[in-house]
């Protein structure tokens, strides 16, 4: 780069950056949610899913079905806005009928939502998936890794695309294995998936160290844990970025004590999102802030918890009981901006 066209570049950051030129911005907004058990009435001979069936424990009806999934669609528009989400990443869904339901007949039909999503492995038929728009996210390729072999749990969904015509956009969907069993007896899955999402990142990087990266999903461990901050070594100081690490931006607000779950009267953050360092400088295409990262706790998605203090979220069972509600998660969203 001759020393003229440099001087031409910094010139017009300084411009730009002291509001001399007025760029072209764009927002996106990009959501997860984990659904809590978004299973069809049918029986599936090849996974464990007897349960959510109208014989079976829960006495899952068609009725209930669509009322959930009509709900999800409320939510997904809600967390919009006014503006639809680009990009949805979803975990426990049971498979693509289910999506379909969601994207054909409900009102988000309109919005001509496409679907990336495989059967995984898991026992019970739980995925994960990723619904986006095709005018604003050009999907360029998608893939789905399997975390390890010696135990069957949900892949890791991995999309590549062009964001908003501008930059591509490397896109992780997550649902790592859950406590059940006890949080050290099940933390070798999670510290497997947890390596196994770490070098997909790091092979991302490998072939263009400026990659914008996001992850999102149900990590099934707070921000402090070894999994998140040490084997996937995700950082939380926004002081000293680095466009080679990732940061996670769950944790300012997990400092002030909020939450995506509540266990035992205590709110807990699961459902994480993180970033590659470039994202959070805003001169790179697409970029975003730690203030642009939100829980949406919006009243219908809460009730009173009688056990302890508060609210929680209102989930569609409690025990064996039909509760009415949506899920035992919140969803969580970030906002994008890009510059044109």
């Amino acid at each position: 780069m001759n020393l003229t066209l440099k001087f031409i570049i910094i010139f017009i950051i300084f411009l730009k950056s002291n509001g001399y030129i007025n760029a072209q911005v764009s927002k996106f907004r990009v959501m997860f949610f984990n659904t809590e058990n978004y299973f069809d009435t049918f029986d599936d001979s090849k996974t464990l899913d007897d349960d959510f069936t109208p014989t079976g424990s829960y006495h899952w009806s068609w009725g209930k079905f669509l009322a959930k999934r009509d709900a999800l669609a409320k939510i997904i528009i809600a967390v919009g806005e006014g503006t639809m989400p680009s990009i949805i990443g979803l975990c426990e869904i049971e498979n693509r009928f289910v999506l379909n339901q969601l994207v054909i007949e409900t009102p988000l039909a309109k919005f001509d939502y496409r679907i990336v999503h495989r059967d995984s492995p898991d026992s019970r038929g739980i995925d994960v998936a990723l619904l986006y728009n095709p005018l604003e996210f050009k999907l360029l390729y998608q893939n789905f890794y399997e975390i390890s072999k010696k135990f069957k749990t949900r892949e890791i969904l991995y999309a590549k695309g062009i964001l908003g015509a501008t930059d591509t956009l490397h896109v992780f969907v997550n649902h790592f294995p859950s406590k059940r069993g006890g949080a050290k007896t099940s933390e070798p899955r999670r510290v497997a998936a947890a390596l196994e999402l770490k070098r997909l990142c790091d092979s991302v990087r490998n072939t263009n160290e400026n990659a914008n990266i996001l992850i999102m999903g149900d990590f099934n461990d707070t921000p402090n844990s070894d999994v998140i901050s040490k084997t996937l070594y995700a950082k939380d100081n926004f002081n000293e970025i680095s466009k080679s690490d990732l940061y996670n931006l769950a944790v300012p607000l997990m400092k002030k004590g909020e939450g995506t779950i509540k266990y035992q009267g205590v709110w807990e953050f699961i459902d994480l999102m993180f970033v590659s360092g470039n994202m959070l400088n805003n001169t790179n295409k697409i970029y975003c802030s730690q203030t642009d990262f939100k829980i949406f706790n919006v009243p219908y998605l809460l009730e009173k918890d009688n056990a302890f203090v508060g609210n929680k979220p209102k989930r569609t069972y409690i025990g064996m009981k039909y509760n009415g509600g949506i899920s035992d998660h919140l969803p969580v969203y970030l906002q994008l901006t890009i510059e044109k």
